[in-house]
């Protein structure tokens, strides 16, 4: 399993235009092939960023998202520069140990 984690720094005043542009979408990733979940979070810090969380059966699965035209469709028309406060960083994690109610 593989955990994809979009570290986003929105600008002040910008959040409930980010917030509405996912609440919006066509809802593309998690129809994909392989795509267990998606979850958005808000930050509780300003100074923090928010969170756009995947979780894939496998690395494969969300190579081939990168590759669709879904995702293409999905990150076109990006928001203006300025809706963000720096660059935000994108981070993938393999699970090696996993525990819950799930």
């Amino acid at each position: 399993m593989l955990i994809v984690t979009n570290r986003i720094y929105v600008a002040a005043g910008w959040e409930e235009r980010f917030e509405a542009r996912f609440r919006k979408r066509a809802g593309r990733v998690e129809q994909q092939p392989g795509c267990i979940r998606m979850q958005v979070m808000r930050p509780e810090n300003p100074d923090t960023p928010y969170l756009v969380q995947t979780t894939w059966e496998s690395r494969e699965a969300f190579q081939q998202w990168v590759a669709s035209e879904d995702f293409a469709a999905a990150h076109k028309n990006p928001m203006p520069k300025e809706a963000f406060s720096r660059e935000g960083a994108l981070e993938a994690f393999e699970v090696i140990i996993q525990a819950g109610r799930e």
